[in-house]
């Protein structure tokens, strides 16, 4: 006994060793590791991919469409809000007119998509496992491969809605913390100022909460305050509108009789459960533990707002891509899920990563040009010849088979087209040139021969397709018009009395571009042609 008084003094001087300190120890969602570096390699692996491609065959219609808006600058356009026109005039100020330079911003934005859905991964519980399982079906997803690195609103769309995601989450996890409702309501502000359709997530966001037990977070003044936050941010928008009697009713108007009408509920169905390709397996893993997962309860409010988002956009006849933003956080879901499935046999875990990356990263040159271009179409005509499923994706909206698919082709032939402008254009001596203007009849040959042909010193077109209608002028009465159309023949049948002369000065020949077989024709027109141009603009005005 006497030998272990000596130890017992020790133990008893050591108090710091036994005696519990009044420190709170702390909670398991501060304790949880962040997996940043291990986030970061996908992160990585998803930029390599856009730099493999966003250099490659040319500039899409869309994205001459998106870039022209930044000479316009307001707080709104007939397609879109103003935030594309925001980005583009910074990639404009910071990389000039360069196809890399109008490409990179939303590069970084698809790199930041990718970011955050891991860190949700992380706050939902999962490790390593389901972060690359979730990560991996984000950058081999092939809706997302082809959203993700053009310069168009939808990928800016998709950060939205992830970041909302996430910083709702945040707030569930993190004690209904009040900054994370201003935050959230920044977020909205700033979507509805990037696409519309932040509306319809954002609310569907709201009412899938009262269907679950975390209505409660809804009782809080700090919501309305994110609530006033966003609308101020939205107002200026709204204003725009209203002065401009509301264009997007116009444009939607034009969207449902030129392509929403032609969507039945059962082709939105199975877009759904063919644009992410194997990873349809994760997502829907995801859908069903958000819904039942006793450790993703308090989760449970997001399968809701995907339902009723789902459900919306079917009635609405809304495209595919229109909820592309509400798939990362299934795709997180669905990665705890199989983490909780398979927790410690590592083999079946990397056969299992394998299997959800490897279909779709064969089918990625589909969506994503990583190969070039002789190369892509040698890929086509294999899949034409070899692969009865696959031959579906180089038909058109001709409904006709193609070398290449549709989006492909619409990033092929302005250049030729810009530049056989350009050549007639500039044999003009000054004084023609001064009584010529340049007509284009849609929005990609007008984009086209605004951006590319800057380099030619060609003056601005002049068109009353899409937001070009915003800037044009209600009269033009130039002696000569260079017309360029892809209806070329139809409409000199429909402007025959309306012409003193015109002659076919070239067209595009580009057996690959959606644009071949555009016509470009010099008019002289009759005092009759400038009356109907005026009668279009006035009918352009209307919305």
């Amino acid at each position: 006994m006497q030998n272990l008084l000596p130890f017992a003094f020790y133990l008893s001087s050591q108090k710091h060793i036994f005696i519990k300190t009044d420190i709170p120890s702390m909670p398991y969602k501060n304790r949880r590791a962040s997996y940043n570096n291990f986030i970061l390699i996908f992160v990585f692996l998803k930029v390599i991919l856009n730099l493999l491609a966003i250099s490659r065959f040319g500039f899409h219609r869309d994205e001459l469409l998106h870039l022209a808006l930044a000479d316009h600058m307001d707080w709104g356009y007939k397609e879109v809000p103003p935030f594309i026109a925001f980005v583009a005039k910074i990639t404009h100020l910071a990389f000039g007119d360069s196809l890399f330079g109008a490409r990179v911003i939303t590069t970084i934005c698809a790199a930041l998509i990718v970011w955050l859905t891991g860190k949700l991964t992380v706050e939902m519980g999962g490790k390593k496992f389901a972060i690359a399982l979730a990560c991996s079906a984000m950058i081999f997803s092939p809706s997302f491969a082809a959203t993700g690195y053009l310069f168009q609103p939808v990928v800016f769309d998709q950060l939205w809605w992830v970041l909302m995601v996430w910083l709702m989450v945040k707030y569930v996890n993190n004690d209904s913390s009040p900054k994370y409702l201003y935050f959230i309501g920044l977020v909205i502000g700033i979507g509805l100022l990037t696409k519309y359709t932040m509306a319809f997530f954002g609310g569907s966001l709201v009412l899938s909460l009262i269907f679950t037990k975390q209505r409660r977070l809804l009782w809080n003044k700090h919501v309305i305050g994110g609530a006033l936050l966003a609308l101020i941010l939205f107002l200026p928008n709204l204003l725009w509108q209203n002065h401009h009697n509301w264009p997007v009713f116009g444009h939607m108007d034009e969207l449902k009789k030129t392509q929403l009408n032609f969507i039945n509920p059962l082709d939105f169905i199975k877009q759904q459960l063919m644009s992410h390709g194997i990873a349809v397996i994760l997502w829907l893993t995801g859908f069903f533990f958000l819904l039942f997962s006793f450790k993703l309860r308090k989760f449970q409010f997001l399968a809701f707002a995907y339902l009723l988002i789902f459900l919306f956009l079917m009635e609405m006849n809304g495209k595919s891509y229109y909820m592309l933003g509400a798939y990362p956080m299934l795709f997180a879901a669905g990665g705890f899920g199989f983490d909780r499935w398979v927790k410690t046999i590592f083999p079946l875990r990397i056969a299992i990563l394998i299997a959800f990356i490897l279909p779709n990263l064969i089918l990625l040159p589909i969506v994503l040009p990583v190969l070039s271009f002789k190369q892509t179409l040698s890929f086509f005509n294999y899949i034409n010849k070899h692969t009865e499923v696959l031959r579906s994706v180089t038909v058109w909206e001709d409904q006709q088979h193609h070398a290449t698919t549709q989006d492909y082709a619409d990033m092929l032939g302005w250049d030729e087209m810009t530049k056989k402008v350009a050549d007639n254009y500039n044999i003009f001596s000054r004084d023609k040139q001064y009584q010529t203007i340049i007509y284009a009849t849609n929005y990609g040959e007008a984009g086209a021969l605004r951006h590319l042909g800057k380099q030619y010193n060609l003056p601005q077109p002049v068109s009353l397709a899409s937001s070009f209608s915003l800037w044009a002028p209600p009269q033009i009465n130039a002696k000569y018009v260079i017309y360029v159309s892809d209806t070329g023949d139809e409409d000199m049948i429909y402007y025959k009395a309306m012409l003193k002369a015109n002659v076919k000065l070239d067209s595009v020949t580009n057996t690959y571009a959606r644009e071949k077989g555009t016509d470009i024709y010099l008019l002289e027109p009759k005092p009759e042609f400038y009356q109907r141009y005026h009668e279009r603009f006035i009918k352009a005005k209307k919305w």
